[in-house]
């Protein structure tokens, strides 16, 4: 299941008019998703999502419905996550689906379902929207991963279902969304119960799941929707999500047109050359008059410039990272006046309070932490008409290299960096270090340094004295160092340099979304390979059909 010829690609946009899998409703500040998965809607020929188990496909209108939540529904202060089907919220992801899947799509797909994950919680810290997994039938699996993500679990308590996360005695693989670490992390699950809960298929149900921690309540089916009702709006209560009177933003389709080697939006366009295996990102600074208040932002929803902009590289992103494997090498760009982007932050910044800004920083912040997760290097050029700025420079310290040009003769063509507020902390990477701490490890010499700096247009030399880039070639030379370092890149082994950049970007500071994406990750990726899950009579490829596993039982 590859973007190939014969593969369709994968779009990432969608709205609840096409929704088959997802049903929103609302009532006052509580929104309740639902998952009513329709089992002959898979994304791909060869399965059905039986049982309310998903695919890639009800994972892309999952997010989608967040997003609807986060921006077209300010009242809404918590989300009840439940399922219409009867005794089964949700049996995890697609079994049949993972049997039939490449490498790359599996892999891809539980970074994707990680990412979504994540954001729920994102969501639940930063914006005071408050989740509650309703757990009214069996929760296995990715389903449970699901609820792991919420605020809190009710499961009801009907003698029949049960939680589990059932992956290494049933397929021999890992759960791999993050279960195991938020089993630990998050719900302080003890090792050893963990254990005995994550190799056992039947799961935990009852007062047991509660005495474990793996749930938060339990509640008799008679007065079950109650309990989780009464949960959501304790939630509510306690949150700081929204106000009175707060216009909702509708996010309309995207101007975007995809041909064969390139993506164009309003903002953002990517060149993608397959000779060199590369794919260029430019991103556009704001063009035009901008609003200069708050009520000039919500007049322009979305199409004010951030929310605009970061909806465009967010779509980017997931259609380079899922439909272009072979393209190794992301070179990111940016294009405009700086002085226009500085001046959008400056408004953000000003307005960083009010619902809407506060969702679109969250938006930045969610999109720019894909650009640090995804298995590409990525290179940042800057040229003559470059608007590193603020908001933009974070490209640059996305990168795994910035290259800056320098012009000693054509001063007025020089490229410039400028810091802002916005690069000390509003759009931290997932392991809640700003880029510039992750670079310079925190130590206060160069943050200060970098922080006295904030405002001045940094030339080549200034910036690389700073640390900010990784190298200032003048002009003689810019040619020859960026055409060796690109075909440097493109002759390594794309297997080692994703190891290689997971492992540097992520160089000091863990948690448990690091750990989710690092560690776990790590080990599910290698697990997918290995016979034991995937070969000829792996567990993952003869399950459902009767067989029984075999293993090869050396240690590794």
């Amino acid at each position: 299941m590859t973007a190939t010829a014969s593969a369709p690609r994968v779009d990432y946009q969608t709205d609840p008019s096409r929704y088959q899998h997802i049903r929103l409703s609302f009532d006052g500040a509580i929104a309740t998703l639902s998952l009513a998965i329709n089992e002959d809607a898979g994304l791909r020929p060869g399965y059905k999502l039986k049982l309310n188990s998903y695919d890639l496909g009800v994972d892309i209108e999952l997010h989608d419905a967040l997003q609807r939540i986060r921006f077209e529904h300010p009242e809404v202060k918590s989300v009840v996550v439940t399922s219409l089907k009867d005794r089964v919220f949700c049996s995890g992801a697609n079994i049949f689906m993972l049997g039939l899947s490449s490498h790359g799509w599996k892999v891809n797909f539980c970074k994707f379902t990680n990412e979504t994950r994540n954001g729920i919680e994102d969501s639940s810290q930063h914006s005071g929207l408050k989740f509650v997994a309703a757990l009214n039938g069996a929760c296995a699996g990715g389903g449970y991963e699901l609820a792991l993500a919420c605020d809190e679990i009710v499961l009801v308590d009907d003698r029949s279902s049960s939680v589990s996360l059932p992956e290494v005695p049933l397929l021999g693989v890992l759960p791999g969304t993050g279960g195991l670490t938020r089993v630990t992390d998050k719900r302080h699950v003890r090792h050893d119960l963990a254990d005995i809960f994550c190799t056992s298929v039947e799961g935990v149900r009852g007062q047991k799941a509660v005495d474990w921690r793996l749930v938060d309540a339990i509640a008799k089916p008679a007065v079950f929707q109650q309990a989780v009702r009464e949960r959501a709006e304790k939630l509510a209560a306690s949150s700081h999500r929204g106000a009175a009177g707060a216009k909702p933003v509708a996010l309309t389709p995207l101007n975007r047109t995809i041909d064969a080697d390139r993506l164009a939006y309003t903002n953002v366009t990517v060149e993608i050359d397959r000779s060199k295996r590369t794919a260029t990102f430019t991103v556009k600074a704001p063009q035009g008059a901008q609003p200069t208040d708050i009520a000039g932002i919500e007049a322009l929803g979305a199409n004010w410039y951030a929310l605009q902009m970061v909806r465009e590289l967010d779509d980017a992103i997931l259609h380079m990272r899922t439909n272009e494997l072979d393209i190794g090498t992301w070179l990111l760009k940016t294009e405009g006046d700086s002085a226009a982007v500085l001046a959008n932050d400056a408004l953000m910044l000003a307005n960083k309070d009010h619902w809407f800004v506060n969702e679109t920083i969250g938006h930045l912040r969610r999109t720019f932490a894909r650009l640090d997760v995804s298995s590409r290097s990525l290179f940042a050029l800057l040229e003559p008409g470059s608007c590193f700025a603020g908001t933009l420079a974070e490209l640059a310290f996305c990168a795994d290299r910035a290259y800056m040009l320098v012009l000693p003769d054509e001063p007025q063509r020089q490229p410039v960096l400028t810091l802002g507020e916005m690069n000390f902390g509003y759009l931290p990477m997932v392991n809640d270090q700003s880029r510039l701490q992750r670079r310079f490890y925190e130590e206060a010499g160069p943050m200060e340094a970098a922080r006295g700096a904030i405002g001045q247009a940094l030339d080549g030399d200034a910036a690389l004295k700073l640390g900010l880039v990784t190298a200032a070639p003048d002009d003689i030379d810019w040619a020859d160092e960026i055409r060796l370092a690109l075909e440097e890149r493109a002759a390594m082994s794309p297997d080692a340099l994703t190891g290689l950049e997971a492992n540097l970007r992520f160089a000091q500071k863990e948690n448990m979304a690091t750990r989710i994406f690092g560690r776990l990750t790590a080990w599910q990726n290698w697990i997918f390979q290995r016979p034991n899950a995937v070969g000829e009579k792996g567990a993952l490829k003869v399950y459902g059909k009767g067989d029984k596993a075999q293993f090869d039982f050396n240690r590794v």
